[in-house]
């Protein structure tokens, strides 16, 4: 009885975690099901306006070796507004239930002014050299590879933009790009 309760301490160990709403339990299935608990705190934002922005880390190697996976979720609201989800990192749902993919999804935010659209992605530990951008349309794909990070996501754009104005900048993690429409 002592072996079978030791032996379930060690399986959950690393698979608990607090983000400070809350402890998620992160088990396989679980890990999706506490993503989607954070979604319900939207609604009380809603009246308020603000934003919550938690991040966590899950080292998964008991369950395969070298398993790691980074998950996040952003849920914003404007006063009076609708509440906008955004997941980031590199754990997808899948039919199969979860998987841990190579690259991460940066999270970003769009700011659509007067005469340029601001972008801007968090992609920590990567190198500006290593930073891609392709502009195709309405659609900008960001892209960055530095030695085990990669990163990659495509952002829709809210208007049309002159794909020859484009500029970025890196500083401390923080990618910025500007387009003028």
């Amino acid at each position: 009885m002592a072996k079978d309760k030791d032996k379930k301490g060690k399986e959950n160990e690393g698979l608990n975690i607090d983000l400070g709403i809350g402890k998620l339990s992160l088990g396989l299935g679980g890990l999706l099901d506490g993503i989607g608990n954070l979604v319900d705190l939207a609604g009380k934002l809603k009246e308020a306006g603000g934003e919550i922005n938690k991040e966590g880390e899950i080292d998964l190697s008991n369950l395969k070796k070298g398993m790691k996976g980074v998950f996040g979720v952003s849920i914003k609201t404007a006063v009076g507004g609708k509440p906008v989800v955004e997941s980031f990192g590199n754990v997808k749902k899948t039919p199969q239930g979860p998987t841990v993919e190579e690259e991460r999804e940066p999270i970003t935010d769009v700011f659509n002014e007067d005469k340029e659209i601001r972008i801007y992605a968090e992609m920590p530990g990567v190198n500006q050299e290593d930073i891609k951008l392709d502009l195709k349309e309405d659609i900008l794909d960001i892209s960055a590879q530095t030695g085990d990070r990669k990163y990659r996501k495509e952002v829709l754009l809210p208007a049309k933009v002159q794909a020859e104005t484009i500029v970025s900048s890196y500083n401390n993690g923080i990618l910025e790009v500007k387009v003028k429409k």
